[in-house]
């Protein structure tokens, strides 16, 4: 398996348990999060279930009876449980019919699809863990389900019967620039590091789509086929992507185009005024899923209070969907080569080189050899918006007295630096060291996706330069 090494570890810690283990497997939609459990506890699950989107109360009982029938391999199938306090019963009395002498794996995905409103299956699956699987130590019961959120809300913060009772947490991230090259290469697709970011910045870490990519295909040609070709795999793809996740997702969706049109992220006030979603509740609750969800992260300010923090859309798929794919229809084969011409994809790729950026900071610390020492990131925006305002995109403020002050740039050759662009930089410095009273240290980090062109202006100015290169590392 790619890129999974930690939660392997966590897996093979469960599997050795001498207890009953209680799971929550979390992570954004299409992360892999089944495949996971598929794969390491082949053999092991005695009874699977993945709930039904939209379906109501009777129609999720219907797919549980189903799946018992298969499992259990009944002679009949009976009439649906009429409550899932039937519905466990049933499943208990097959349960005590295995051997208590190997691991026995229950694993219900797609959990906020399956507990339904008022439909009590949160409650009876409480009892079934407290009453009885807790009780045996040869189980292990696991809880999957792409919003976060929602299990965060109801099982991990759970006042009843639910309260404390997880034991182990397992959380799937997107793959990183290294591991989507292994992944590539495991489907023996050789592609540069040029190439692999361009892909990575349209599409994520994500595998689900990583692997509709062909061998024989650069970056343009995978582009354009799975994301601007009738059939394609991420075609159509945002439309299901929220709505399977959120009820009454509009107000999330309304936060993330408010987000995609922005280069260096919002404030709270500036999402409010844009997306048009009321203040209070429904903001609130919808922002706090979506940060749960993994799709957006809040960003410290330097040296500012929390409500200033500066909110930044990261999920590079709905991003790009909200740049180039929205209102792209019936449009001819290899239009993203056009599109790819425009100023706008040269804005564009500047802003999710960004985000590949803060994708990939643990790469970046490692390259600085800073990998153990205590450090905050945050970004700084003074007098924003003013003629004499500044803004700084990533600054990593350590515990040894040193802040690295961090220049990121997209470009197509090697980038240089010349004499106004250094004089700018140093001024921005300089109003920064003055706006915060900063005594640490600043040190000049230059990230870029090529070398950087040295000269003397280079020399003055840069005391670090991280390339993409480095961002495969680990």
């Amino acid at each position: 398996m790619i890129g999974r090494s930690s939660q392997e570890q966590q897996i093979e810690r469960l599997q050795k348990s001498q207890k009953a283990e209680f799971v929550a497997v979390l992570g954004r939609r299409r992360v892999g999060k089944t495949y996971l459990i598929d794969q390491s506890f082949a053999g092991m699950i005695c009874f699977q279930m993945t709930g039904i989107q939209m379906g109501n109360k009777a129609a999720q009982l219907e797919n549980f009876n189903r799946k018992l029938y298969l499992q259990a391999k009944t002679p009949f199938i009976s009439a649906p449980p009429g409550d899932w306090g039937l519905a466990f019963f049933q499943l208990r009395t097959y349960l005590e019919t295995l051997p208590k002498t190997t691991k026995q794996v229950l694993f219900l995905d797609e959990l906020p699809w399956i507990a339904t409103p008022k439909s009590g299956f949160l409650q009876h699956l409480a009892h079934l863990w407290n009453d009885y699987l807790s009780k045996h130590n040869h189980y292990i019961l696991i809880i999957c389900g792409s919003a976060s959120s929602w299990i965060t809300k109801n099982i991990t913060n759970d006042k009843g019967g639910l309260h404390n009772r997880l034991t182990e947490i397992i959380q799937l991230q997107p793959f990183t620039l290294s591991e989507v090259k292994q992944f590539l290469n495991h489907k023996n697709i050789q592609l540069t590091h040029q190439e692999i970011a361009r892909i990575y910045m349209a599409m994520g870490g994500i595998p689900y789509y990583l692997d509709d990519i062909r061998r024989g295909e650069n970056a343009a040609q995978a582009i354009d086929r799975m994301c601007f070709t009738d059939g394609g795999r991420l075609r159509n793809e945002y439309d299901n992507l929220y709505k399977a996740l959120f009820n009454h997702a509009a107000d999330h969706e309304r936060i993330i185009a408010s987000l995609a049109g922005s280069q260096k992220g919002l404030l709270r006030k500036e999402i409010l005024q844009i997306s048009k979603v009321r203040d209070g509740g429904p903001f609130t609750r919808a922002m706090d899923e979506l940060i749960t969800c993994g799709f957006i992260k809040n960003i410290n300010q330097f040296a500012k209070i929390k409500r200033e923090d500066v909110y930044r859309l990261q999920d590079e798929f709905s991003i790009f969907y909200h740049r180039f794919i929205k209102n792209t229809r019936n449009q001819p084969k290899g239009q993203w080569d056009q599109k790819s011409t425009t100023q706008s994809y040269k804005i564009w790729l500047g802003y999710a080189f960004e985000l590949l950026v803060f994708r990939h900071l643990e790469q970046i610390k490692s390259k600085l050899g800073i990998s153990g020492v205590y450090s905050e990131v945050s970004t700084f925006y003074y007098n924003f918006g003013k003629p004499k305002g500044i803004q700084i995109d990533l600054l990593i403020d350590r515990m040894d007295q040193v802040i690295n002050y961090c220049e990121i740039k997209y470009y197509d050759g090697n980038f240089a630096i010349d004499k106004a662009y250094l004089q700018d930089t140093l001024e921005k410095i300089i109003k920064f060291k003055e706006a915060t009273k900063t005594g640490k240290q600043i040190f000049v980090t230059f990230i870029t996706n090529k070398e950087l062109k040295e000269n003397e202006h280079s020399k003055e100015l840069v005391d670090r330069t991280i390339v993409l290169d480095d961002l495969f590392s680990g």
